[in-house]
């Protein structure tokens, strides 16, 4: 299935009914009186997520969504019914935005969230809402008011707790496959990765987390080279980024230091906040050095760099280091959630304070 993560889509809410115009004519009853009903409220379009869809391919080929229009009312003081309202189906993480407005109306996180998106208009008056002691037999009626139509842009940003950074062939895919049961795309040519992959990494059970893979970076990414910097987006929702490189500076080279940097600064123009994220610098593919000079080469990097972050070296080919990896991630993110959840307790007590 082609993986999508951007579609425009039009929608219409119902138009609210029109009121009716309507006497009461009935034998032996003389001058009944107006009895015209209020029209139907238009259908409200809702976006719903679910855990059933992983892209938003389907809005390639239906790009209009509409709810029902409210019946008109009607005589003896009947009411129309209102117009059925619309769900549309998206997949969790997808944020959506007025695209004459600029307006990000919101977005869908979780499971069943349900997100109001266009509002139907409302019924019309009939002409019994304007008879009066004056004016017996009123003629008047209010016609049912438009619904909203809006043109949206839906942006899917996958939800996974921690994200993979690095130039192509670092190994990335080969890491996911090593510690999940996820199966992307492994070769010996750079851009193996063309889209977005999950895994989710299981320690034990009731203690796991999800890895997301996006396709490799390069220097000039922010300029449009390789594959851009589309797909940094997806890493903007990660509590923790993976920058991966490989141990082996490419031929010709005498470091990697000048990928890092690469890396980092594509990381920066795309997204200061992003690149402020916490993040590890991994070493893969250690399994090409002997020890001793696997030791030397990383600290020289390490110093080089200044570095202050957490560092790790493992091989993803052979599993060296990807379970130590995969429980010290598990214990960061246990760690970060105890901390926010006593965050979140502490602005609870102070606000009934």
């Amino acid at each position: 299935m082609k993986f999508v993560d951007e579609a425009e889509i039009k929608v219409i809410a119902g138009d609210g009914g029109n009121g009716a115009l309507s006497f009461r004519r009935e034998k032996y009853i003389p001058r009944g009186g107006p009895d015209g009903g209020d029209g139907g409220k238009g259908g409200d379009v809702y976006l719903v997520a679910t855990t059933s869809l992983n892209t938003l391919v389907d809005f390639r080929y239906t790009r209009t969504y509409q709810a029902e229009n409210g019946v008109k009312g009607q005589g003896a003081n009947c009411t129309g019914a209102g117009g059925e309202d619309a769900v549309v189906r998206v997949p969790m993480g997808t944020i959506v935005t007025d695209v004459e407005t600029g307006e990000i109306i919101g977005d869908v996180t979780k499971d069943g969230d349900r997100l109001l998106v266009a509002k139907g208009g409302r019924g019309g008056l009939g002409n019994t809402r304007f008879k009066s002691s004056t004016n017996r037999a009123p003629r008047k009626t209010i016609p049912g008011s438009p619904g909203d139509r809006r043109t949206l842009k839906l942006e899917l940003r996958l939800l996974a707790d921690v994200g993979l950074l690095g130039l192509p062939n670092a190994g990335k895919s080969t890491l996911l496959r090593a510690v999940s049961r996820a199966h992307p795309k492994v070769a010996d040519y750079p851009f193996t990765t063309m889209y977005p992959q999950l895994g989710v990494v299981s320690i034990e059970a009731d203690r796991s987390f999800v890895m997301a893979d996006i396709p490799g970076l390069i220097e000039g990414a922010s300029d449009g080279a390789g594959l851009g910097i589309q797909f940094l987006r997806h890493l903007t929702r990660t509590r923790l980024l993976l920058h991966l490189v490989d141990v082996m500076p490419p031929e010709g080279a005498e470091t990697i230091i000048p990928n890092i940097h690469a890396i980092i600064q594509e990381l920066e123009q795309f997204s200061p906040g992003l690149a402020k994220q916490e993040r590890w610098l991994v070493f893969n593919k250690t399994d090409l050095l002997q020890p001793e000079e696997r030791d030397r080469v990383c600290d020289e990097i390490v110093g080089e760099l200044n570095w202050q972050g957490r560092i790790f070296k493992l091989s993803a080919a052979t599993g060296d280091g990807c379970r130590q990896l995969s429980q010290e991630i598990m214990n960061w993110l246990e760690l970060h959630q105890t901390e926010e959840a006593e965050a979140e307790a502490t602005e609870e007590e102070q606000e009934q304070v």
